[in-house]
């Protein structure tokens, strides 16, 4: 199994499964977040952080201290857990919480021992905390891989909460997490597989959730598909808001690959523009509708990519070229980071807010440093919470992307 396919990374997507497509009772309403580090001018800067990145990626929690990406977040998202038997569930017990670090890998400088009560990522997210007492983590659950549990979750939702709060809270590691995100691709709509819960079932997890973790987070990553019937109108993400802090919108993967003849298209865009293959496959559109919808603005964070999606074969210069299939990737066909991509292929052309780069065969589309400053701009003047991005991993060494998200 990829394991980029926990979230919404896999070369098997549909066109219909992309964007994001592929990321208490009433008396009880959504906490407001204690105060986490100064926040950027967006607001939250919310990073998720993968537990598979420490495997072939070599990118473990020191590194989001060493590029600078530690102090320019408000929230890191750890992705993910597993959702399964009604319930939530540990992703990779070694990853999590078995894994010993030496001096020279350790956030603190020192090593593990063979014997400490916990270790792992958890351990080095609380060493992480430790040096910045304003920064929260939150435990991600579901992603493109293992949101088919979600389904089951639905008919008991007051179990599955109290599942969920029994392994957040676990004394085990105690004081690594601050609260909840669900990552449900998707509600009463097809992901990787499809669910049939029904319009309210997602409301009513949420509600569950909140009435279980009732001053501690919860959040959640939703879709960003804007068409008209889309999945945005298939679930009540409007009667949800009042359980949540906020939502991280997953407005990228619009387009890629997973079309393997194409037409090229960015796959992050803000805003239409002429020739878009599908109309509503933007982020504005995205944004307009859950805000129409009746989701206060506040509770909405951009979802911003630090990866781009490309094709081979391509000859055409702008958007909406041919294509053979999916460019050469290190990890997967079709999907590169960042850090590699401002080398390997440069930008050549921005369309829709977004950057797109042609280089020999291969035609890229990712946001640099100058596109998401336009993308922070618009949040800003939508009067979003903030931005969250997908994943920490993909910048460089120096955290040039975060820099961008939280000037």
């Amino acid at each position: 199994m990829s394991r980029f396919r926990r979230k919404s990374f896999s070369a098997l997507l549909t066109v219909a499964a992309a964007a994001g497509l592929v990321a208490g009772a009433a008396a009880a309403p959504a906490a407001t977040a204690a105060p986490a580090q100064a926040e950027a001018s967006v607001g939250k800067v919310v990073g998720y952080f993968t537990d598979w990145g420490v495997y072939d990626r070599n990118y473990h929690v020191k590194n989001i201290e060493t590029s600078g990406s530690a102090s320019k977040l408000t929230h890191i998202n750890y992705a993910f857990g597993n959702v399964t038997n009604g319930g939530c569930a540990i992703g990779d017990a070694y990853a999590d919480y078995q894994k010993t670090y030496d001096a020279a890998g350790s956030v603190d400088g020192v090593a593990d021992t063979w014997d400490q009560p916990l270790a792992g990522s958890f351990n080095q997210l609380k060493e992480l905390k430790a040096k910045h007492p304003g920064l929260k983590v939150i435990w991600s659950f579901g992603g493109w891989t293992w949101s088919g549990g979600f389904g089951q979750a639905a008919q008991n939702p007051a179990a599955f909460a109290d599942s969920c709060y029994s392994l957040v809270n676990d004394p085990r590691w105690a004081g690594v997490f601050d609260g909840i995100d669900i990552d449900w691709e998707y509600p009463n709509a097809c992901g990787l597989s499809c669910d049939s819960s029904g319009a309210d079932a997602y409301k009513n997890l949420m509600s569950a959730l909140r009435a279980k973790f009732g001053s501690q987070l919860v959040t959640s990553a939703i879709t960003a598909d804007g068409t008209d019937g889309g999945k945005i109108d298939l679930a009540d993400y409007a009667g949800a808001a009042q359980y949540v802090d906020w939502y991280n919108v997953m407005t990228y993967d619009y387009f890629g690959a997973f079309a393997a003849q194409g037409p090229t298209a960015p796959h992050s865009p803000l805003t239409s523009y002429d020739g878009i293959p599908t109309p509503g496959f933007y982020s504005d559109a995205a944004i307009q509708k859950l805000k129409s919808k009746g989701v206060p603005a506040s509770k909405l964070l951009l979802g911003i990519g630090f990866y781009g999606r490309g094709w081979t074969g391509v000859t055409q210069d702008t958007p909406g070229g041919t294509a053979t299939g999916p460019a050469p990737g290190k990890y997967e066909p079709g999907i590169d980071d960042y850090k590699v991509l401002k080398t390997s292929c440069p930008s050549t052309g921005t369309i829709a807010g977004t950057a797109y780069a042609k280089c020999g065969s291969d035609w890229w589309s990712y946001d640099t440093p100058s596109t998401i400053g336009g993308k922070i701009g618009y949040a800003e003047q939508q009067g979003l919470g903030g931005a969250m991005v997908w994943d920490l991993s993909g910048d460089t060494t120096d955290g040039e992307l975060i820099s961008a998200v939280a000037k």
